[in-house]
């Protein structure tokens, strides 16, 4: 089971996976060339949102689908600190499928 988790500091945004880098799958879907941040909108929390997702799915196509809805509802609540687990991302993909609140 994977851990992913954020930290916002005065030194600048980190966001891990297992401990080390996530990657912001650009191979994939590119949509800045800014990194992550997360907040309820823009191209960096969408980013941030896509590659989580990617990550834990290993789908771009679920991923490009979701990662919008996955921002404003799950992104969009970070605090400067926060984690999820492979648990967590399943639980908010089944909600965001079912059409109820991630």
């Amino acid at each position: 089971m994977a851990s992913y988790t954020g930290d916002r500091t005065i030194d600048g945004i980190s966001v891990l996976v297992d401990g080390k880098p996530l990657s912001p799958h650009y191979d994939q879907l590119r949509l800045t060339e800014h990194g992550f941040e997360w907040s309820y909108e823009g191209p960096e929390p969408a980013q941030l949102a896509f590659a989580l997702l990617y990550d834990h799915l290993h789908d771009a196509a679920a991923a490009k689908a979701l990662h919008e809805s996955f921002m404003r509802r799950v992104v969009a609540n970070f605090d400067n600190e926060w984690e999820l687990s492979s648990a967590d991302l399943d639980e908010a993909v089944a909600a965001l499928r079912s059409g109820q609140r991630a």
